[in-house]
């Protein structure tokens, strides 16, 4: 079963004044809500289960999807009304609504790519993680060694360095820089003990660095990725005109 995790539990504070009225999930570009747009690219990469958690107008989000009828999928909810977990936390909480023996695309609700989800979801199936970076300018970066696996992170701005403690005595300048793509995919028969021993509310960039030096977690750099965060306002704009670009590109091939 190819299935998928959207993160949409967030409360969209980078997205205020509209966050203070809707979920960062139902903020539309292009004409729809971005959880739309995620939605159906999944669904046509092949996608049958998707796990959504909720949490900053979590009713709204529910009612959306029941109202177009899951959009012809198995769509599930993971509540955490009560408590907002963070991305680790909002993975672990999911799990038991997902088959424990098949890989989970994660994917951000806000990320708008040219990602062939399908192509990445496949080749990421023999690793206990893949996380997509690519090249492009950042403040926060991934650090991987030559064979692609994860050691550690830092922030160039800050000059802050964290490195899985197995590595700790590495020199963080011997290592590549990559930017997270915020698409990742897991194999939680491999993880799930791991996430276990987390705390109740944790980062999934602190549980990959935490266990990167006993579990492989590889990077995928997509050379030609063309990425949009649609985190802030400005973006907001800026999403129409780069999804009219991608839906042209594919019109074109």
């Amino acid at each position: 079963m190819k299935q998928a995790m959207i993160f949409a539990a967030g409360m969209g504070t980078r997205l205020k004044p509209l966050t203070d009225f809707m979920p960062k999930a139902l903020v539309e570009v292009g004409g729809r809500p971005l959880l739309y747009h995620i939605v159906m690219k999944l669904k046509a990469a092949g996608f049958e289960r998707i796990v959504v958690n909720v949490h900053h107008f979590a009713d709204m989000i529910e009612r959306y999807v029941e109202e177009n009828d899951s959009f012809g999928m198995d769509i599930r909810f993971s509540d955490e009304r009560d408590n907002l977990l963070d991305t680790g936390g909002g993975i672990r909480k999911a799990l038991p609504l997902f088959d424990a023996g098949s890989p989970i695309l994660i994917h951000n609700v806000d990320i708008l790519s040219n990602v062939d989800l399908s192509a990445f979801y496949e080749m990421s199936n023999n690793n206990d993680a893949t996380l997509l970076v690519s090249r492009r300018k950042t403040k926060r970066y991934l650090l991987f060694d030559d064979r692609m696996s994860l050691r550690g992170w830092t922030n160039v701005e800050t000059g802050e360095v964290k490195m899985s403690k197995e590595y700790a005595a590495v020199d963080a300048g011997d290592l590549s820089m990559l930017a997270f793509s915020g698409i990742h995919v897991i194999n939680p028969s491999a993880l799930s003990s791991c996430l276990d021993e987390m705390p109740e509310r944790f980062g999934v960039i602190d549980f990959y660095l935490k266990w990167c030096g006993k579990h492989d977690f590889k990077g995928f750099v997509k050379e030609d990725l063309n990425l949009l965060d649609v985190g802030k306002l400005d973006t907001v704009d800026r999403a129409d005109r780069f999804l009219s670009d991608l839906y042209s590109i594919k019109n074109i091939n």
